[in-house]
């Protein structure tokens, strides 16, 4: 994209720093709704429940055809910035529009020939949105294409934005370093859902992360009550979409293991995804069929009467070989909130919340006779159950609770936005770099 001869205007002076009763957030991602997704619809609805207005920009239209069923709850508008391609002559229109309505500056127009071209022609109509709509800030999950259109309008309109970085969006070796590290610098600032996350960031981009704080994703724990595992039938569950990060092919391995030594179990797994032809495969080569089933996507409401009627929830996660893993599976804090004990793995940020034989229990990757250990304990051990249990309730209420969460998010929103890359932050050498990531160059 070419400038052409278009005049430099001094930048639009930054909104001014508001008050909390005062925010209009725009949150803007890549897709909404998105069925795996329940923990941005968690978090607008915490907003919206302490009277926040909200506009949500999709910068794509949905692909999924179920969707959970608080999607509905959800009162703000959506709008979709794009229908998922764009003709030249779109953005050419767009940013002619959008010189004439702010004076693009040179700093705007550096971001919108960096971006590709879809982000930048969402990016200029979220920036006109903006101003139509009186945003006075904007809110991206995921420190990728959301992120970079996020950025684009703020560049454009002064308006401040911040980013909720998740796992694939830093870890994926698809991860442009140099992109990422503009992100972080012009942000108000970043929320990252994991300390493993903010010890990574920190290490990985110095002074550019001084504005990355870690918040944790959360529950509406009043939509989960608490039920003590001591009486549950022998029934292993586990939730997710069925791709090589969640590790499920070694789940299957070790229901194997454990149908060898004569355990009587059921095992659900529930989600779709593009493994499921293997994992069927899998499933009746190891001869599980009578035994272990693969439940496709299921709405929100039964995903909660499954788990809390299951003695465990086992969640394997492995770091893929494109370096994708998961963040901090929301499943973990549903299951933990409603009292079933979880198995999980040392992956990212997880055993910041299952943390071994306090609130779950942790067994490596790739490890399906540990996991078959595991397993078997929590099945056979009513009183390590309700142990478990107990604490993980507890952790919950205390660290997990999304109107604490939300709120230290609004905090950041409107507190006044300093330079964030003057000089490293006194904390980097107190966070080590977490010895199990690859840090790639």
């Amino acid at each position: 994209m070419k400038v052409g001869s278009m005049l430099l205007a001094p930048r639009t002076p930054a909104s001014p720093d508001i008050g909390q009763s005062d925010l209009r957030i725009a949150y803007v991602v890549k897709r909404f709704p998105r069925f795996s997704e329940t923990f941005v619809v968690n978090e607008i609805l915490a907003h919206e429940s302490m009277g926040v207005a909200i506009e949500v920009f999709s910068l794509r239209p949905p692909s999924d055809t179920h969707f959970q069923d608080q999607i509905a709850r959800v009162l703000a508008p959506t709008n979709y910035l794009s229908c998922g391609r764009v003709k030249a002559e779109e953005i050419w229109r767009s940013l002619s529009v959008a010189h004439h309505e702010f004076a693009l500056t040179a700093d705007a127009l550096d971001c919108l020939v960096e971006a590709h071209p879809l982000d930048a022609y969402c990016g200029l109509q979220l920036a006109s949105d903006v101003r139509k709509k009186c945003i006075s800030h904007i809110h991206a999950h995921f420190a990728s294409s959301a992120a970079t259109v996020a950025r684009i309008a703020s560049k454009i309109t002064g308006v401040p934005y911040t980013i909720t970085a998740h796992a694939k969006d830093i870890f994926h070796e698809a991860v442009d370093e140099t992109d990422l590290r503009k992100k972080l610098a012009d942000a108000k600032a970043t929320f990252t859902v994991s300390d493993f996350n903010l010890r990574f960031l920190k290490a990985r981009f110095g002074k550019f992360a001084d504005g990355v704080v870690r918040i944790y994703n959360g529950l509406s724990l009043d939509e989960f009550p608490f039920s003590s595992p001591e009486n549950r039938p022998t029934r292993i569950i586990a939730v997710g979409r069925l791709v090589e990060k969640k590790g499920f092919a070694d789940l299957v391995s070790a229901c194997e293991i454990l149908r060898n030594r004569g355990h009587l179990f059921e095992c659900l797994i529930l989600g779709g995804g593009e493994l499921q032809g293997e994992l069927l495969a899998q499933i009746e080569a190891c001869r599980l069929s009578n035994c272990v089933q693969l439940l496709g996507s299921v709405p929100q409401h039964r995903v909660k009467a499954l788990v809390q009627g299951s003695a465990v929830l086992v969640a394997p996660c492995i770091e893929g070989r494109d370096g994708n893993r998961d963040g901090l599976p929301t499943v973990l804090l549903e299951a933990m909130a409603l009292g079933t004990p979880c198995i999980s793995t040392a992956v990212t940020g997880i055993p910041e919340l299952v943390r071994h034989e306090q609130t779950g229990m942790i067994v490596d990757q790739h490890a399906p006779q540990q996991l078959a250990n595991a397993i078997a304990e929590l099945l056979t051990n009513r009183e390590l159950r309700c142990r478990l249990a107990q604490g993980a309730r507890l952790v919950m209420e205390r660290e997990f609770d999304i109107r604490l969460n939300t709120q230290a998010q609004r905090e950041k929103m409107v507190q006044p936005h300093s330079r964030l890359f003057q000089s490293a932050s006194s904390t980097d050498s107190e966070l080590p770099v977490p010895t199990n990531v690859e840090m790639r160059s």
